[in-house]
């Protein structure tokens, strides 16, 4: 038996999983030497949440961050997660934009790709795996594991025939919300090895505290490598720990070779690393076996908790984890893995959050039924697909066969702002965000999220455990809670509390701001209810606003027209995900009180009809 390989994932799936993606690359380069004398056969460092993060968070080029890794890791495989046509945005891009992005990560430092498609698409992978193996560079396949009426051996089986012919030079059993068992992965990682020529490798969190066991299983059934975490940030919603693998396997015949203390010094360097980053953890990365019920994987649930925590929900994380599943049944069994996991969750937490499933519908939950992610494994719900999308076309080929080429009306699109080509891609990934910060690195702008000091005054709004005390007002107690706060603009930032059970938000702002209007018939000032963005507060039938927290993308109308009830008005952003808002009632528009990029709340009377 020959020697077990290890992927570590602490520099990506690790921190994304544990810590919502923050590290940053400073972070990470200085121990990068010691990284590099492990004798990894890879380390996952780019891909995934990481290029989204460091945009939209971190204020870095992640392009840089894969160079300075490739500087620092000289000796070292670098391996990235690639979402096959939707590379590592949230929509399918066109041929040209995948053999162009795939080029440019060769170009600047990745070894080996690891290729999936949340929908178990083949016809979804093809044009990455060809890209990869004209840049002469190692794909990887993926088989996205999940558990459901549709889902078995035999149809993984075929996949991972399916990719070997592709020309993957290995496949892995993506298990990304941990929901293997040994006796799984025994059976499975012995069908694939039986069948394909090509080795076999395994990925599995640790959510359900049994992806070390599943791990043994596979090696002792044929399984080439494994994917591990460095201890100070393994567990729970991570990897199995590195050291751990290392010394279980060790004088064995699967032995990795691999030097324990120079681990363990790489696992000390890490646990002081994780302290900085405390204000991103959250109590629902640990151990929990309800996994194997919702599905969640570990990085949705690290980013799903942070986000609910900001908008003063964190309490219907439950209810949440309960209407997954169903979500997931009415669009026929995807598996959760980025994009599917942010579309089935979004749209449950909005089915929870507007207590009324399906009342607000998100327009990649609409895209999805029309089939525009690719094919659906399962049956969908009919009637949901009917109230989200009515009659239209149903398509049934490969959804990027309906693509015009993009990368010349991207270059144009973003214009002098793209002084490199992967500045181009960075605008094609995430248009509005993408632009924002390459204009605010041409500004001079890019300031990242503060890291919050441990033991700072304003800590406990960070904080996962929430602050908890008594209020003695006019003779009465009330129990109050903060659960969390707002991102703060320039001079407001939205406090998140619960009351003796009742959640409410309050905004802080200077008194300066509360502004008054005059009263056109009798010329007498009054003061106008405002909202938390100093909107009027949506009271009548004729406000339109949103269902949760979120920032506009779009504006659909203007002053003066007129819409029927059911007409989009507007397009908002929540949870990296897009939500139509609808006229509530017919009729003439008689404010628009909201621009594009405008962050939102629930309350916020944001378009007026009357």
């Amino acid at each position: 038996m020959k020697k077990i390989q290890i992927t570590d994932t602490v520099l990506r799936d690790a921190h994304q999983s544990l810590l919502a993606t923050r590290m940053r690359t400073d972070d990470m380069l200085p121990i990068c030497e010691k990284l590099d004398k492990v004798g990894y056969w890879s380390l996952e460092a780019w891909g995934g949440a990481t290029f989204d993060a460091c945009v939209r968070f971190l204020k870095e080029d992640p392009w840089e961050r894969l160079t300075r890794l490739k500087q620092a890791l000289p000796n070292t495989r670098i391996q990235m997660l690639l979402r096959g046509q939707n590379l590592l945005g949230y929509r399918h891009y066109s041929d040209d934009v995948v053999k162009a992005f795939v080029t440019r990560c060769a170009v600047n430092g990745v070894d080996v790709f690891r290729i999936f498609d949340a929908l178990n698409d083949t016809r979804n992978m093809q044009t990455s795996i060809s890209a990869v193996k004209e840049q002469g560079k190692h794909a990887q396949g993926a088989i996205c594991y999940t558990t459901s009426p549709v889902h078995g051996i035999a149809q993984f089986l075929a996949m991972g025939k399916e990719l070997a012919a592709m020309g993957c030079d290995s496949v892995v059993i993506k298990d990304m919300a941990g929901l293997l068992t040994p006796h799984q992965s025994a059976e499975l990682v012995q069908a694939l090895v039986n069948e394909l020529e090509i080795p076999i490798h395994l990925h599995s969190h640790a959510t359900s505290g049994l992806a070390a066991m599943c791990q043994l299983k596979a090696i002792e059934h044929g399984a080439f490598g494994i994917d591990t975490a460095i201890s100070t940030l393994s567990g729970g919603t991570s990897h199995p720990s590195t050291e751990t693998m290392v010394a279980a396997l060790r004088d064995t015949t699967h032995d990795t070779g691999l030097d324990l203390p120079l681990l363990q010094e790489i696992g000390f360097y890490f646990r002081e690393i994780r302290k900085k980053y405390h204000q991103y953890e959250s109590e629902f990365t640990g151990e929990d076996t309800r996994v194997q019920v919702n599905q969640v994987p570990g990085g949705m649930i690290s980013n799903l908790s942070n986000q609910l925590k900001e908008q003063g929900e964190l309490d219907k994380m439950n209810l949440v984890l309960e209407e997954i599943p169903r979500v997931r049944e009415d669009l026929g069994y995807p598996p959760l893995v980025t994009p599917t996991s942010q579309i089935v969750g979004t749209q449950a937490v909005l089915n929870v959050l507007t207590g009324e499933r399906y009342k607000n519908i998100t327009n990649e939950v609409k895209l999805y039924l029309q089939g525009r992610y690719g094919r659906a494994p399962g049956e969908v719900n009919r009637l949901v697909r009917q109230q989200a999308i009515g009659n239209e076309e149903i398509i049934d080929i490969r959804p990027a066969d309906l693509l015009e080429p993009e990368m010349e009306s991207l270059r144009d699109n973003i214009g002098l702002l793209a002084q490199s080509p992967e500045d181009v891609l960075t605008f094609a990934m995430f248009p509005e965000v993408g632009r924002q910060f390459l204009q605010d690195r041409a500004d001079g702008k890019l300031v990242p999220e503060a890291l919050i000091p441990i033991g700072s005054s304003t800590e406990a709004t960070y904080c996962s455990a929430a602050t908890e005390f008594n209020i003695t007002l006019h003779g009465e107690t009330y129990h109050m809670q903060v659960t969390g706060s707002g991102h703060r603009s320039s001079s407001t930032r939205p406090m998140y509390i619960s009351i003796d059970g009742v959640p409410e938000e309050i905004m802080v702002e200077t008194l300066d701001e509360i502004t008054t209007s005059a009263n056109g018939d009798n010329g007498v000032q009054t003061i106008r209810p405002r909202s938390s963005g100093g909107r009027p507060k949506a009271t009548e039938p004729g406000h339109v606003k949103t269902s949760m927290p979120g920032v506009i993308v779009d504006v659909l109308v203007k002053e003066g027209d007129r819409v029927t009830a059911g007409d989009p008005v507007l397009i908002t952003e929540a949870m990296k995900m897009e939500t139509e808002v609808q006229a509530p009632i017919s009729g003439k528009i008689l404010a628009v009180n909201v621009s594009k990029g405008d962050s939102v709340n629930p309350d916020e009377a944001l378009v007026i009809i009357e």
